[in-house]
């Protein structure tokens, strides 16, 4: 079941988190939001402004309705005789096909019938004469049939009425299905005069569909106007100038997936739009009309390519946007369209690019959610540039080599959201842990250590771990007698042991230690855990030293108010036990309640040495293994070789009687050199020779801190010269109180 287990984890880890968000992400390219779209269109913008399509060839040409020819000969729309003037021209000069970017919706005002209505004070003669004239719209129509020309028409966003006598229109077939559904659709359709309409070899839709940002990028190659399917006005020139009959729509179970003429098959997407490989705005590809009507254009700029007729003139609203030029005549852009298709340089965006996308997005979110947890922040940081690398150096190899649209902005943001949320959720859990941290030994450690385990948690094992550790246990002495002074005012009592609580918890605190709980008026500590302290058997002592002298510092407080008040004055005496060894520390408890708390042999040892020191007379007494490590930093005296009950193996204990500074004073010196005499006798059994030195250390210049141990000894050794002790006897003393 381990293995159960290990899944139950993963699965409520970040990780988990991250799987949802990856197939969220996954489900949110197929639906492809438009934000979303607009940034992969972005991406493919800075593709072609990096590397534009550069025009080796000039298959193409523009007459340009541009400003000067509007200035000469006057504003648009001109005379269609004007219109036909310029198209036998282009047909002279060779042209392969014309196609308007214009549209001729309305009869010519200036033909000569409508003058004679127009024109009141003309005799009945001259009015039949202008009536007998053929129209503008006729003359048109006569050059028209001369040539190879394409009209424009343009969609509509609601339905007109048709015109009677307009040709049907027809010229495109479809393969695979039908593609009505997949077509860009205009509900309406605005069409040339029928006369002109006949008279021309082809009909195209110059209508642009711009993306949502308002840019050109894409030209549809054929659409649906007024419920009739037609081609764009580029494809529809290549038709009528490779004479072929009919245009072929090929369709896949996603769309269209490429437009066709015999010759010639552009790959499309699913709405048969092509994308457009721009080159840079080139003046090169322009021709004015005012130096076409003139005469002034030589016929190689004309002879065998396609000639399309626009305008340039910002006064006549036909410039957009596109990704590399903000203010392209939209004639141009069907000019570039075909250049694209005759130079073999068009884009695509196959209809498997989604599934690769997918692929893509998939594997790098799956390495990422799997690696990312596991690698350092370098390692991380350098797969992170690779995939970058990969992902846009691929991307920009299909665009460059392949002509291929592939968007690496989808794997490359859907990688980047589950990178982020795995730092996110782990930084949520840090800092949950950390507020753990702070709640759960905010009252028992330093703000110092609280803080550096809250930024260093992995020192915490909270489960429970086998540590060497220093504990200590110190309790009041006579605190039943100071207590009943309260009897009647608890509040008083509360305040007492607040103040000299506070104190003591201060003083191992700020030695690194570790408060594990308050026992009415005694406490619990521990040290080298939960975080660990090289010294903390020093750090131990130490604290027990200030203790001391806080102590002492608050029963002068005390005892000064007290004369101030008139109460009486009891004295705050405290002793303090100290052992160190093998212990397990962690959370501790039940399912309701558990605390971080320190158990094993050593704290029981700890608890019996504190139960001594009233025995002893002596405030702080210590284990072996402590005093092992402070020999040399503390004046320390040996008190005993004790057997602690419920223990098997004695136990040497010592008192600290001051610290380094004390260790080399005459004084020091003198009680060291009587005490390790005394026991010296007292284990070799000689008896007199330790009453002699027990004697000698309670005349020795009225320090009184060790009367209780030379009584203690005064007793034994006096009973031991009534009743020896057994021959194996090692000069251990079994304590029969805890």
């Amino acid at each position: 079941m381990k293995w159960l287990n290990n899944l139950k984890r993963w699965l409520t880890s970040a990780r988990a988190l991250c799987v949802v968000l990856l197939l969220a992400l996954l489900f949110m390219r197929v639906s492809d939001p438009g934000p979303l779209e607009e940034l992969r269109l972005r991406a493919f913008d800075i593709f072609q402004v990096i590397q534009p399509r550069v025009a080796t060839q000039r298959p193409v040409v523009i007459v340009d309705i541009d400003e000067q020819s509007l200035r000469k000969l006057g504003q648009f729309p001109w005379p269609r005789t004007r219109i036909a003037e310029m198209i036998t021209r282009l047909t002279e000069l060779g042209a392969a096909a014309i196609g308007f970017d214009v549209i001729f919706a309305e009869p010519d005002r200036l033909s000569p019938a409508l003058a004679a209505d127009v024109y009141r004070d003309l005799d009945e003669e001259t009015r039949n004469k202008l009536r007998a004239l053929p129209s503008n719209d006729q003359i048109m129509a006569d050059a028209l049939k001369r040539s190879r020309v394409v009209l424009g028409v343009t969609g509509l966003p609601t339905p007109v009425p048709q015109t009677e006598g307009q040709p049907p229109i027809g010229g495109v077939a479809a393969r695979g299905g039908d593609p009505k559904a997949f077509l860009f659709s205009f509900p309406g359709l605005l069409r040339n005069v029928p006369v002109l309409e006949h008279a021309a070899s082809g009909r195209g839709l110059f209508s642009i569909r711009t993306e949502r940002d308002g840019i050109v990028r894409r030209i549809p190659m054929a659409m649906q106007a007024q419920g009739n399917i037609m081609p764009s006005l580029s494809f529809e020139m290549l038709r009528v100038a490779t004479g072929a009959s009919t245009i072929l729509i090929r369709m896949d179970g996603a769309g269209v997936t490429s437009v066709a003429l015999p010759g010639f098959e552009m790959p499309t997407d699913r709405n048969a739009q092509l994308w457009v490989h721009f080159a840079p705005h080139d003046k090169a590809r322009y021709i004015s009309a005012l130096d076409l009507i003139e005469g002034r254009v030589p016929a190689d700029r004309v002879a065998q390519r396609l000639v399309l007729v626009g305008t340039s003139a910002a006064g006549l609203l036909d410039l957009k946007t596109t990704p590399n030029d903000p203010t392209m005549p939209g004639v141009e852009i069907q000019a570039q369209v075909l250049e694209s298709i005759l130079s073999k340089s068009v884009l695509s965006q196959p209809n498997y690019a989604v599934a690769a996308e997918l692929g893509a997005a998939a594997v790098l979110g799956a390495l990422i959610i799997i690696i990312a947890p596991i690698l350092g922040p370098v390692y991380l940081l350098l797969f992170g540039a690779l995939m970058i690398a990969l992902l846009v150096g691929g991307s920009w190899y299909f665009f460059s080599e392949l002509k291929l649209l592939l968007d690496f902005t989808f794997p490359l943001l859907s990688s980047l959201l589950i990178y982020v949320t795995l730092v996110f959720t782990n930084f949520v859990k840090e800092q949950a842990q950390r507020r753990q941290i702070r709640s759960a030994f905010g009252q028992y450690l330093s703000p110092a250590l609280v803080e550096q385990l809250a930024q260093s948690p992995e020192k915490l094992v909270l489960g429970g771990e086998a540590r060497n550790m220093t504990i200590m246990f110190s309790d009041v002495r006579g605190f039943t007698t100071i207590s009943e002074v309260y009897k009647d005012d608890p509040q008083g009592l509360t305040a007492l042991m607040n103040s000299f609580l506070t104190p003591l918890t201060n003083a191992i605190i700020d030695r690194k230690g570790t408060i594990d709980k308050y026992m009415g008026d005694a406490i619990m500590a521990f040290w080298n855990a939960p975080l660990s302290d090289p010294i903390h058997e020093l750090n131990a002592c130490e604290a027990a030293l200030d203790m001391l002298e806080r102590v002492d510092r608050l029963n002068r407080e005390r005892e000064e108010a007290s004369k101030v008040n008139g109460s009486l004055f009891l004295p705050i005496n405290i002793g303090v036990g100290i052992n160190t060894g093998r212990c397990v520390v962690g959370n501790m408890g039940s399912d309701l309640r558990f605390d971080y708390s320190v158990l094993g042999d050593s704290v029981n040892l700890a608890s019996r040495l504190e139960g001594q020191c009233k025995s002893y007379g002596l405030p702080i007494i210590i284990g072996s293994r402590t005093a092992s490590v402070a020999k040399d930093k503390f004046a320390l005296l040996e008190l005993d070789f004790i057997a602690v009950k419920g223990k098997k193996e004695p136990e040497v204990v010592y008192s600290i009687v001051g610290r380094e500074d004390m260790i080399n004073s005459e004084r020091f010196q003198r009680w060291h050199e009587l005490n390790v005499r005394m026991l010296s006798h007292y284990r070799s059994r000689n008896w007199t020779g330790a009453l002699a030195a027990i004697e000698e250390g309670l005349a020795a210049g009225g320090e009184h801190s060790f009367r209780t141990l030379y009584e203690i000894y005064s007793k034994r050794v006096r009973h031991f010269q009534v009743t020896p002790p057994p021959d194996d006897w090692d000069g251990a003393f079994a304590l029969e109180s805890k």
